[in-house]
């Protein structure tokens, strides 16, 4: 590719537009490739399939029922047939009407049919706060999908991951949950939409680098933690943050190699901080490195309708920055 190509390749674009036009892409390259969901006629809740109806037609934008678990399952079939079905869940927590199919078919069946079948389905379920949305609708359950066997779990950050990332889980040969985050949808960034090899699953990126400690984290509360990072380094406090960009497989080599670093990790995230995966980091770095550990993550609270409450439950930059603090204080 030329400069001048390059050049070309860059744009700024939402989150949601990077997503809806990685899936252009796809779907112009791999006539295999078909969405179906709720909505997607109409462009997505959230604007992340705007055009592709008018594009390819309701044969291959398909709008479905309300019924989640007969979208997945249906999903599931169309993948066993040879397509490479992308799954629209709207929200994360609508999801639970899916999750035998997300779960106990496309999860195991390669593992129960000896290889013979494989689900390439992409099931995009949001997670996180949606403003005003309360308890139902503001849920971050990403740990649920890391501990099933059998599933790739991603959760992009910026716009240029998501459509890096989702061309990536569309190329791959298993279920994935894709996880875009709520409130990330109108957030623009530079995206190379001609790049090879940025979506690549497994792969962590460090967003800053640091010598004091380092912070772990993924989706929206990756983005507190490089605002946490500023307000640290005003103090003389250099924090390396790393954003995890897929859950499952996870970057273990990039962190533990931080951790030896710095000594001191800090892993945040906006999920519940019981049982949440911040654990399954904490507990790795601290059995595979001498580095002192801790967590960060959303008290163990339904998230609330009322903007007081509600911001009881999100893990900001302030609390990243105060929870940096008292690690190295150790």
């Amino acid at each position: 590719m030329s400069a001048a190509q390059a050049t070309d390749s860059k744009r700024t674009l939402s989150y949601a537009a990077a997503a809806a036009l990685a899936l252009e892409q796809v779907m112009s390259a791999d006539e295999r490739v078909v969405a179906l969901g709720e909505d997607v006629g109409r462009g997505g809740v959230f604007g992340q399939y705007a055009g592709l109806l008018a594009r390819f037609g309701e044969h291959r934008i398909i709008d479905t029922p309300i019924s989640e678990s007969t979208i997945v399952g249906a999903a599931v079939g169309m993948a066993l047939t040879g397509l490479r079905p992308v799954v629209e869940m709207r929200v994360v927590d609508f999801a639970l009407c899916a999750i035998d199919e997300i779960v106990n078919q496309a999860a195991k069946n390669r593992f129960m049919f000896g290889g013979q079948g494989r689900v390439p389905a992409v099931i995009r379920m949001p997670i996180g706060t949606w403003t005003g949305s309360a308890a139902q609708h503001s849920q971050s359950l990403e740990a649920w999908f890391a501990h099933v066997p059998g599933l790739v779990v991603v959760a992009p950050s910026t716009a240029a991951d998501n459509h890096a990332l989702l061309k990536a889980s569309i190329a791959c040969g298993d279920p994935v949950a894709y996880l875009e985050h709520k409130e990330l949808w109108g957030v623009g960034g530079e995206v190379d939409t001609g790049a090879t090899g940025a979506g690549e699953l497994g792969r962590a990126r460090c967003t800053r680098a640091g010598k004091d400690l380092t912070i772990v984290s993924w989706s929206r509360t990756a983005l507190e933690s490089l605002a946490a990072a500023e307000v640290l380094a005003s103090e003389g406090i250099e924090a390396e943050v790393i954003d995890l960009r897929t859950l499952w497989p996870w970057d273990r080599d990039q962190v533990l190699a931080s951790a030896a670093r710095t000594g001191r990790v800090l892993v945040a995230h906006e999920a519940v901080q019981a049982a949440g995966f911040g654990g399954e980091i904490a507990a790795t770095v601290a059995e595979e490195t001498g580095a002192r550990v801790a967590r960060l993550g959303a008290p163990r609270i339904p998230v609330g309708y009322s903007q007081a409450l509600e911001s009881e439950a999100i893990v900001r930059s302030v609390q990243i920055a105060d929870r940096a603090r008292r690690l190295l204080a150790t």
